[in-house]
């Protein structure tokens, strides 16, 4: 029902409601001026609906083309005031429906036209009800004030429209803005985080390279060679990931001694929720110390952004966290419904499209949605296949390889 009352009041669907408004006026205008325009004009009775039309139906254009219907109702009344003779005993030249007509035209025309045509309508209609209707200077400078101040206020009407549209345009630039700025600070998180994987690798790398000739007995002078050739190259690549990944650093720390977390540190994040005072329950199965750094490092992220999100947005509702780690690293995390509404802690974030990210980039995937009974769940798996970057730099796979 709500999404039949949505469509409803769309904007087209306003346009088609206004659009039939418009014929219902019209044609109850002509109701009223075809059997009375025998009272105020001599016209024949086979002219009568010809004539009450000109002065009704314009009025189907008000929003479609309310300049073009305004120029049918103002020519069809000066045609009509020097044409057809009116009643010895009417005073105007044309019927009462005709200059309604010709009023709300007028105010349609300063409402969507060009400035310059608006102008023109004014002009135009006040000349036209001035000469044809005013008896006195009094009551011919009245119908310019008159006009003037229907097209003031539809003027004004305009202005605050255009300002509320221009108000909404800039809303949602900002929106976007925002969601693109978050959405790139959160990928600025991940490559940091990543430089910090990628170092301690490439750092162990070289030590590994640097002392080889020490722990390895029998070590022939062009093994020698190679281990220093190794190191070298390493520290190469180590300097070069600094210098593309390392200025995204804010905290001043260096990034190769930074530690970083790990899948089993995410039993104490559990812990410090709980002591915070959420009513958290948890249920972990698997070996946790078998995650990749890089895979443990984005589950850690993933289960602290999803139980921030649910203390600030579902203050008082239980989290309950499963915790799979088989084929596949799986983690569930499903809030119920507030007790309390929560109240609005600033713009609002984006955590949702930074943990999609994260998932992303370890090669996994990430969906969150309300559930049903109000609360609110996220569902993340991600691969327990080696990360291809430290797969790559790991000694003891680079020895074997050897």
């Amino acid at each position: 029902m709500d999404r039949q009352r949505r469509t409803l009041f769309r904007p087209n669907s306003a346009r088609l409601w206004v659009d039939l408004g418009a014929v219902v006026v019209a044609f109850i205008l002509y109701s009223i001026s075809w059997p009375t325009l025998h009272v105020t004009h001599a016209v024949p009775v086979a002219l009568q609906p010809f004539i009450a039309a000109l002065a009704a139906f314009p009025v189907v254009l008000v929003r479609v083309n309310p300049a073009l219907g305004w120029a049918i109702s103002a020519g069809s009344a000066l045609l009509i005031a020097l044409a057809i003779p009116h009643q010895p005993h009417s005073a105007i030249p044309f019927q009462v429906v005709h200059i309604l007509s010709l009023i709300v035209l007028l105010f349609a025309v300063a409402l969507r036209a060009a400035p310059q045509i608006v102008v023109v309508a004014w002009v135009a209609t006040s000349l036209l009800l001035a000469t044809a209707m005013g008896d006195g200077v009094s009551t011919a400078w009245g119908w310019p004030i008159g006009m003037a101040a229907v097209v003031l206020v539809a003027l004004l009407i305009r202005w605050l429209v255009s300002s509320r549209a221009q108000l909404l345009r800039q809303e949602e630039q900002n929106e976007l803005e925002r969601a693109r700025r978050a959405i790139l600070e959160e990928k600025a998180r991940i490559a940091r985080d990543l430089h910090d994987v990628v170092a301690h690798h490439m750092s162990l790398v070289v030590v590994q390279a640097q002392t080889a000739p020490y722990r390895v007995e029998d070590v022939s002078p062009a093994a020698r060679a190679e281990f220093d050739s190794i190191g070298a190259t390493a520290r190469e690549a180590l300097n070069e990931i600094r210098g593309m990944l390392g200025v995204l650093r804010s905290d001043g720390q260096l990034p190769e001694h930074a530690p970083q977390p790990k899948a089993a540190d995410v039993l104490a994040l559990f812990e410090g929720a709980r002591r915070a005072g959420v009513g958290i329950e948890w249920t972990v199965s698997g070996d946790l110390g078998a995650v990749p750094e890089t895979t443990g490092l984005a589950l850690y992220r993933i289960v602290q952004e999803s139980l921030s999100n649910a203390s600030r947005h579902a203050p008082g509702a239980p989290v309950r966290v499963v915790l799979e780690c088989g084929i596949d690293l799986r983690v569930r995390i499903t809030n119920a419904a507030a007790d309390t509404p929560a109240r609005a802690v600033g713009n609002g974030g984006h955590g949702v499209a930074g943990m999609q990210a994260r998932a992303l980039a370890v090669g996994g995937e990430l969906t969150a949605a309300a559930r049903p009974d109000g609360g609110f769940e996220v569902d993340a798996r991600l691969p327990l296949s080696a990360d291809p970057a430290a797969s790559a730099l790991d000694p003891a796979a680079a020895r074997s390889a050897g």
